[in-house]
């Protein structure tokens, strides 16, 4: 054969099925661009220079990896239209004479044609836009922006060889395929996979059951610690789940709509529904696709944004006053008045020295320890809080500080009084309704009062547990009461700890300037000093760079599932022109065709986006749990990003599909709609 008689082939196929292979090659381009603006950013030395660029530029290498692997899945899927699609043209080939040998090398040329518009069109386009994007990341976390254009040849390498390995499995994949094959399974590849359907009562039972342990186990866990790991066990049985209901329950519900006379003898669903029984194995699979894409999309947009959009709450949650002091002593002695004066008085001497003055500041001692809270009774120590039988009870872990009632009355401007036995509550973060207040069952208090409100501090607001404030008229008695417990290495339970926490009216760079000073006094000491202004970098790189993965990742999930449905129109349009063309010849308008089309989608199509948003409604008090490690406690302010969320991409889905409706229902009628 002449040369370039495969080449003209292939690029004959891809231009006969423009239809299929412009969105698949659109979509090449645009995963090739993606990935190399991560890794440009990576590497990038605006990047670099940002303050908390470690933390940033990990989280890119991570999502680097994350949109290489669904890549591949999504061309592999997306590749797998573009054959049946061609399987006929193929066959043909083959009944004229042409070996498999041949066709191959139609494919093979086809491959390299996809491959080198996508290589060539993704990197210009990633490094067209790769300034816009670092641009906006430098602007995203505050940086400082430079306008001198680079280009990363070591990005430029690793896209050409990741994505290239790609288009190779694909290509091999595809060779299996047509080598697999005879001529008469290639003549009707479209139209196989077309069986009766029954309806799969056990799958769709099993999948109710599934999803119904799944949502209990979103909805029930309390415990934060293993709120991560649950969280992971929740979501891949969400996916079976999902998966197993769109498949059978699809098919389930169809037959159902078959029984239903006065629902399925009308113009506008009889169609609908009878093609989508038949080929429903494949179309649910289709769906659960789209509906697990749509779920992760709105999980990702909507926890990556509410952590940017929150991340001043959080960083004030977090940090409660500009300089925190927590100083930490192995007795009690430790941290009388004359042993900490001599601490505060440096640190105001030195605050003076600076020309500063510690405002809106709070001065306690407290004594703090870990434990379980069951009703009344606050277990610690080893042989208590840690037995194999109390560790089942992880979820009532608390955060118990003893505080003096003399520094109670001294902070909060109280005069309360205590008699002897008595106590007074604040729970933070938590509730407590009990009258009484016992310690490894044997002392008992009588709660005075459950007070509304205590000062914040480091301790508490850095950690995922509830935290219990119990106001004491003598703490030196309260901490011989718990006595020398220990841990299972045999460190100390009880921490003595000194809080000396204030504000500053002064500019970022005094403060932090003032808090390295403050650390040195303390240098010989365990104390933990911290500064908010000296956080509030490393925060917004942190919950910066996340909502930016965020939205890349999504962007690479919307077009996975736009492309999904926009190919599964045109392929069940080429299906379905047939079926409509005969019902035109019995009578059937275009207008009837329309209403068709639309019961189709209000049958099938919304239910991904409704499914998505159950999946999200029964996460959400897992992803409210998983945030509060960020320190995001606010879930009013989760709860409006999340629906916000919901409904602008609610809306957008809608467009897509109706655009994507209007292209199966020119393909189905035969001409565009006026």
């Amino acid at each position: 054969m002449k040369t370039g008689f495969y080449t003209k082939l292939a690029w004959n196929g891809i231009r006969k099925n423009k239809r299929l292979y412009i969105p698949y090659i659109m979509t090449c381009v645009g995963m090739v661009m993606m990935y190399y603006i991560i890794l440009f950013l990576t590497k990038s030395p605006v990047i670099q220079q940002l303050p908390g660029s470690i933390t940033l530029q990990s989280l890119l290498e991570v999502g680097s990896w994350i949109i290489a692997f669904f890549s591949m899945l999504f061309l592999f899927y997306s590749n797998s239209f573009l054959v049946r699609r061609r399987k006929k043209e193929f066959g043909l080939y083959n009944v004229l004479g042409m070996g498999k040998r041949n066709i191959s090398k139609i494919m093979l040329w086809d491959s390299c044609i996809v491959a080198v518009i996508a290589l060539g069109a993704g990197t210009g386009l990633g490094i067209v836009l790769s300034k816009l994007f670092e641009l906006g990341m430098a602007n995203l976390m505050s940086g400082q922006i430079s306008y001198e254009f680079t280009i990363s040849f070591d990005g430029i390498v690793k896209t050409w060889i990741i994505f290239g390995i790609i288009f190779v499995l694909i290509l091999l994949n595809t060779l299996r395929h047509i080598s697999l094959s005879n001529p008469i399974e290639l003549l009707h590849g479209e139209n196989t996979g077309e069986k009766p359907p029954k309806a799969k009562w056990f799958m769709t039972a099993a999948g109710i059951v599934i999803l119904s342990m799944a949502y209990y186990l979103a909805v029930s866990i309390e415990d934060p610690v293993n709120v991560l790991v649950l969280f992971f066990i929740a979501v891949i049985m969400v996916i079976i789940a999902t998966y197993l209901l769109f498949i059978s329950g699809s098919v389930t519900l169809c037959r159902l709509l078959q029984k239903n006379k006065r629902y399925y003898y009308k113009a506008n669903h009889f169609i609908s529904v009878s093609s989508m029984a038949y080929r429903m194995n494949r179309n649910g699979t289709g769906l659960a696709s789209i509906c697990i894409l749509l779920t992760m999309i709105l999980v990702m947009l909507s926890s990556t944004t509410s952590l940017f959009l929150g991340a001043e709450e959080s960083l004030r949650t977090r940090y409660p006053k500009d300089i925190n002091i927590d100083l930490s002593m192995e007795h009690f002695q430790d941290i009388q008045e004359e042993k900490v004066d001599k601490f505060r008085k440096k640190v105001d001497d030195l605050l003076t020295k600076c020309h500063m003055e510690p405002k809106a500041a709070y001065d306690y001692k407290g004594v703090t320890t870990f434990g379980i809270l069951d009703k009344d009774n606050l277990q610690i120590g080893e042989s208590e809080a840690f037995s194999s039988q109390n560790m089942e009870k992880k979820s009532k872990v608390v955060l118990a500080h003893f505080v003096s009632l003399d520094d109670y009355n001294k902070l909060m401007g109280e005069t309360q009084t205590l008699e002897e036995g008595q106590v007074l509550i604040y729970p933070f973060r938590t509730e407590y309704t009990a009258s009484f207040f016992q310690i490894n069952g044997k002392e008992k208090y009588r709660v005075k009062e459950v007070v509304d409100d205590f000062v914040d501090n480091r301790s508490s607001a850095m950690t995922v547990f509830p935290t219990i404030f119990i106001f004491v008229p003598d703490l030196n008695s309260m901490s011989v009461t718990m006595g020398n417990v220990v841990d299972f290495s045999g460190d100390p339970l009880l921490n003595y700890e000194w809080y000396y926490a204030f504000d500053l009216d002064a500019p970022v760079k005094e403060q932090i300037s003032v808090l390295k000073e403050i650390s040195t006094i303390f240098s010989a000491e365990h104390a933990v000093i911290e500064s908010l202004e000296a956080n509030r970098i490393d925060f917004y790189s942190l919950y910066g760079g996340l909502l930016f993965l965020g939205i890349m990742l999504s962007i690479v999930f919307l077009i996975a599932a736009v492309l999904i449905i926009y190919y599964k129109q045109i392929s069940e349009g080429y299906e379905d022109q047939g079926r409509f063309e005969i019902m035109q010849k019995l009578g059937m308008t275009k207008q009837d065709i329309r209403k068709s089309i639309n019961s189709q989608m209000l049958t099938v199509f919304l239910l991904p986006l409704i499914t998505a948003g159950v999946h999200l409604c029964f996460a959400f008090p897992m992803i409210s749990k998983m945030l509060r490690i960020f320190n995001l406690w606010n879930t009013r302010f989760l709860m409006i990003v999340t629906a916000g969320c919901f409904l602008i991409f609610g809306i957008f889905y809608m467009i897509v599909y109706r655009f994507t409706s209007n292209t199966y229902f020119n393909l189905v009628s035969g001409v565009k709609e006026d």
